[in-house]
């Protein structure tokens, strides 16, 4: 096999990570696991780069596309789609051309990525169907499609400005209080304030304003900064249950101490106890 430039099935026993790549920390957890999915649902779209090792002539070294290479590996793939290129001259060439790979290997804007998501919700009516058909874990999917439900003002703030969907879901809520229908600059001010804020302290200005539609903006944020009624508790679990909050945390793309949070104020408001005003 020639060293010329070359597109084809290579053995993954006879590919090596290059010291040349410029993803030298791998997140071998979420990440992966969800481009393993992706491409075990849409196969491999884009073939990774390899040149021959220069310590074993034998093996390749992967140059550009270590994430799908390892993300093969996860699945067991025993070949993977793969473009020889020849070897750069030194170490410095091989990271220069690793890193303009990553560079042109760009995300979808999050924008395209929310509307995607949401038209396929509306043509099947389903989140698992949505994931299945995507790659897109369920987790992401549930969250994109709820982006529908926010005014205006608030859907431009998640897709171009990256404002986190559950806040402004929060903020929405909160502006809505009394009247049911949201003033886009409330809207807009909770949602940059709570941005900053912990779940708990989110959650604090929610209820505010749901018991006291009346009650000033600025002051219930003042009021949840300065940290009224929040309280930190330390809990003690079994590694069991510290690992069912882990998942439950996953599965809601959410912190622990916030999946922790939520889980005991509804284990307190199903026995009649609400959160004190």
């Amino acid at each position: 096999m020639t060293a010329e430039r070359y597109e084809g099935e290579l053995p993954m026993d006879r590919i090596v990570i290059g010291k040349g790549q410029v993803r030298l920390k791998v997140d071998r957890g979420m990440e992966l696991d969800e481009l393993a999915k992706s491409i075990q649902i849409q196969g491999l779209l884009e073939p990774i780069v390899v040149c021959p090792s220069e310590m074993n002539e034998e093996k390749y070294e992967v140059i550009a596309g270590q994430r799908r290479f390892l993300a093969c590996q996860n699945l067991g793939h025993t070949t993977i789609k793969a473009m020889i290129h020849p070897r750069p001259a030194d170490l410095t060439d091989r990271k220069a051309l690793s890193l303009t790979e990553n560079l042109l290997r760009t995300e979808p804007p999050r924008a395209d990525t929310i509307d995607a998501c949401t038209e396929l919700f509306q043509k099947y009516g389903s989140v698992k169907l949505v994931s299945e058909r995507t790659g897109i874990p369920e987790r992401l999917v549930r969250e994109y499609v709820k982006v529908a439900r926010l005014i205006p003002e608030l859907q431009s703030m998640v897709k171009d400005d990256g404002l986190d969907i559950k806040v402004a879901l929060r903020a929405q809520d909160a502006a809505s209080a009394g009247t049911g229908i949201p003033d886009p600059d409330e809207s807009r001010k909770l949602a940059m304030e709570l941005s900053s804020m912990s779940g708990a302290q989110q959650n604090v200005v929610v209820q505010k304003r749901l018991n006291n539609p009346d009650a000033d903006v600025d002051e219930v944020i003042e009021s949840a900064k300065t940290g009224a009624k929040v309280v930190q508790i330390v809990v003690t679990m079994s590694g069991a249950g510290h690992a069912a909050l882990k998942n439950y945390a996953k599965q809601e793309g959410t912190t622990l101490d916030d999946a922790a949070r939520s889980l005991i104020e509804h284990g307190l408001s199903s026995h009649g106890l609400s959160e004190a005003e």
